[in-house]
């Protein structure tokens, strides 16, 4: 397995995301997605917080990357972002900009950070469905961002964390999950519909592979489907052509399930076709690092975007 050691890509430039953006004659950006596993303070209801050492390895894999967008899943309360964001703030890593996004879910939240201003927020934190005659709710909620990255370029950035694999009494999880999906594309399907040349990113952990229901019903149909870019481990080693089954054998898994002793790809990003132009296959990438368990049972996925001079 690639430790990451020599073909991970370089961190994002920590001047991406300065003062004066519009400067540069072209921009690079990246966006990341990490559930950083139960990232909890001795608060939460569950009552057992994440190690040091956890969180030191947390830290240590978002620094490496800088990404200039990071959408989190199972953070904690507000006051256990804002540990991590001061700590990664003292270690070089700075998101001035920051949204918490709490569900019914009493632990686990969601977050988005942030080194660009944001034009608009809708978190959508009180999200239900029926199923079989019952009403469920979202527990994790969905987080929705306008990004302002420059005067004249901007994206949306929505989060999600689907219902888990884990068994509950009440409902079947797999018709749970789907069902938050289908909410989740009408939320996509409703700002397409109304802003049809939006640059979209949908990013999270959904909890399921790419043949599944969930996902395919997350990536939708014409005119408003979506582009899996599907990151894998390595600098160049991203790209998945078309129809060509060799590119299958890129590492692309992002969370290891230990009763089964299996890794999957269950962590994704996804871009509408106005974002894809910018989209930089070959510096997007799964993070492969040595401790990458001791961080998390998921891994990041990142991709990069290059923003051409004539729109910033």
């Amino acid at each position: 397995m690639n430790d990451g050691s020599d073909t991970q890509p370089a961190s994002f430039p920590a001047s991406v995301g300065g003062s004066n953006p519009s400067a540069l004659r072209t921009l690079r950006i990246g966006i990341a997605t990490f559930n950083v596993e139960n990232y909890l303070d001795d608060t939460a209801p569950r009552g057992r917080g994440k190690s040091a050492e956890s969180k030191a390895e947390v830290r240590k894999s978002i620094c490496g990357i800088n990404p200039d967008v990071l959408a989190l899943q199972e953070i904690g309360s507000l006051d256990t972002l804002m540990e991590l964001r001061d700590s990664l703030g003292a270690e070089g890593c700075e998101f001035p900009h920051w949204e918490h996004i709490a569900g019914c879910d009493a632990d686990i939240h969601l977050a988005i950070l942030s080194k660009f201003p944001f034009a608009a927020r809708r978190p959508h934190n009180d999200e239900s469905f029926l199923l079989h005659g019952r009403r469920f709710c979202v527990r994790r909620g969905f987080g929705e961002v306008d990004i302002q990255v420059a005067p004249r370029y901007a994206f949306t950035l929505i989060t999600a964390h689907l219902k888990s694999a884990n068994a509950v009494a009440d409902a079947d999880e797999a018709e749970l999950r789907l069902a938050e999906a289908r909410l989740l594309r009408e939320k996509i399907d409703a700002r397409l519909a109304a802003a049809p040349r939006t640059r979209l990113v949908v990013v999270g952990d959904f909890n399921d592979t790419q043949d599944s229901a969930v996902i395919r019903t997350l990536i939708g149909q014409d005119p408003h489907r979506l582009i899996d870019t599907r990151p894998a481990e390595g600098s160049g080693q991203a790209f998945v052509k078309p129809n060509d089954p060799g590119a299958l054998r890129t590492v692309a898994w992002t969370n290891y399930h230990p009763k089964e002793d299996s890794y999957t790809r269950i962590d994704y990003l996804l871009i509408s076709r106005n974002l894809a132009a910018d989209w930089l296959p070959g510096e997007s990438y799964v993070l492969a690092s040595p401790n990458w368990g001791i961080a998390s049972d998921h891994r990041p996925v990142v991709a990069a975007f290059r923003i051409q001079e004539g729109v910033l």
